[in-house]
């Protein structure tokens, strides 16, 4: 600019007459990127359109395990037995199915003992050491006086024990469904209600102060179809 200046005084131009021309200077591509740059960031931290977020965190669901599976499995598996036992129940009662079930409920049962007082060899209710006189009535009424042991004429259990020390005690024992013997005028029993007796073990005890009654019976008759020879019984 200076340099035309000069030419203009040399020329003895008016310097007012003189029209400078500025060459603009070329803008580097860096500045105007920089330049556009801030002036979006400056929009951005006035307007609350661009306000920084909080990031959403992506819930993942949890895979299931092989131990669930297999619950749920055996879940299923309960549920389909149990309709099975409703639907057998309803229109099968007489199914394998149903028998094992009420078994379980009902617990097991023993087998039937159809054993009838003829299958029994009957043993001495007094060891033979015994000093003891042995009556039978004609009913069937055996009775003794003695202090001694008193035994169970043959295998079985112990059903039931009644009385008490004063007036004595009574027994019932079972052999079978059908047969069993109950002694009475007892002062002591040895064995408890529910166990197993034998015939070659004492059951209980008299002192020989009162009298022992035993009596054999089928069902609910007692029996008279017996004989006593020296303190051995058997059937007649």
């Amino acid at each position: 600019m200076n340099d035309e200046l000069s030419y203009a005084e040399m020329l003895e131009i008016p310097v007012e007459t003189v029209t400078v021309n500025r060459k603009e200077r070329k803008k580097k591509k860096g500045d105007l990127s920089d330049r556009l740059i801030d002036e979006v960031n400056g929009r951005m931290e006035g307007d609350p359109a661009y306000a920084e977020s909080t990031p959403i965190e992506r819930q993942v669901k949890p895979r299931s395990t092989p131990a669930k599976r297999i619950l749920f499995g055996e879940f299923i598996a309960v549920c389909a037995l149990l309709v099975a036992i409703f639907l057998t129940n309803l229109f099968m009662e007489s199914s394998a199915i149903n028998t094992f079930v009420r078994g379980l409920f009902k617990g097991e049962t023993s087998a039937a003992d159809t054993r009838t007082y003829a299958d029994f060899v009957l043993s001495p209710v007094v060891n033979d050491s015994v000093d003891a006189e042995i009556a039978v009535s004609e009913m069937g009424v055996m009775s003794f006086t003695a202090n001694c042991s008193v035994y169970s004429p043959a295998a079985g259990t112990l059903e039931s024990v009644s009385g008490n020390a004063e007036t004595g005690y009574s027994i019932r024992i079972r052999h079978s469904d059908s047969f069993s013997t109950i002694i009475s005028g007892l002062d002591d029993v040895y064995a408890a209600e529910g166990d197993m007796v034998r015939a070659n073990i004492p059951v209980a005890y008299s002192d020989g102060e009162g009298e022992v009654r035993v009596m054999f019976y089928e069902n609910d008759s007692i029996l008279n179809c017996y004989t006593v020879s020296d303190g051995t019984l058997a059937w007649s």
